[in-house]
């Protein structure tokens, strides 16, 4: 079977704009924690804002933030319910919510054409949204490239670890390669320090040049923080249980940098 056509850069920044989507090459850096973080920051600077699990057969998202949503990805690609009726609100982040479906491992290798159709009706939805935030799987596989792509921006979370550098940028060249000009901007996650987590982003920035010759935007480096794991721990957002905390400061900055297209 075919895979499904991609969107050209021209359709996929006018019919997308609004589409953000967090991204790594691999898991474990704190991808989801900082999809739920932003939403949230966003929604406090009021925006409207959907946050849309896209970890098709891992999804953690409703997990993260305690939430049993009635309806999930599951049931709208069984045909169950349309993908509007699976957004739900989580009235204390200030954001929607549409979730995935944890440990249905199938649901990451969907056929072509049900992918396609879901992308559409994300497209036809993004429009009640001020903000769409896209938390894709991590690695490199064809849900996370087309979801990836529908979004005028991508931001690829990354640590000092070698292993996360080196899978940030296959994903920032498969991006590249597949979508040539998009916005692929770098956020290095629990850094020691902010001086720390520039050297990371130097790092990987400097084989991006070598070997792409382009140069990814550094959107942020966010500290690490004992209140992000509390917060998980809790099943609360950040910005709610620790509002104050490094991480979460680090965090808000970024939605500002976001929200005023730096």
């Amino acid at each position: 079977m075919t895979e499904a056509p991609m969107m050209e850069p021209e359709q996929r920044q006018q019919s997308c704009a609004n589409m953000l989507a967090v991204a790594s090459g691999k898991g474990g850096v704190g991808k989801t924690w900082l999809s739920v973080t932003l939403a949230q920051a966003l929604a406090r600077d009021g925006k409207r804002v959907l946050l849309f699990d896209g970890d098709l057969g891992l999804a953690n998202v409703d997990i993260q933030l305690g939430l049993q949503p009635r309806n999930d990805l599951g049931g709208v690609l069984d045909g169950s319910y349309g993908l509007n009726e699976a957004a739900a609100a989580h009235p204390s982040g200030g954001f929607d919510v549409i979730a995935g479906r944890s440990g249905t491992g199938s649901l990451a290798n969907i056929p072509a054409g049900r992918l396609q159709a879901l992308m559409q009706e994300l497209t036809q939805l993004a429009p009640s949204y001020d903000r769409v935030i896209l938390d894709l799987g991590a690695g490199l596989d064809r849900t996370v490239r087309q979801f990836a792509a529908m979004a005028r921006t991508s931001l690829v979370v990354a640590t000092d670890e070698p292993t996360s550098l080196t899978d940030a940028y296959a994903f920032i060249k498969l991006a590249h390669t597949q979508t040539p000009g998009t916005d692929l901007r770098v956020v290095v996650n629990m850094a020691s320090s902010p001086a720390e987590g520039e050297r990371t982003y130097a790092t990987l920035l400097k084989a991006c040049e070598s070997f792409l010759k382009i140069s990814p935007k550094l959107a942020g480096v966010i500290r690490r923080d004992g209140k992000v794991k509390d917060a998980i721990r809790h099943q609360v957002p950040i910005l709610t249980r620790h509002p104050n905390s490094p991480a979460a400061e680090d965090v808000e900055a970024l939605a500002r940098r976001l929200g005023s297209g730096k």
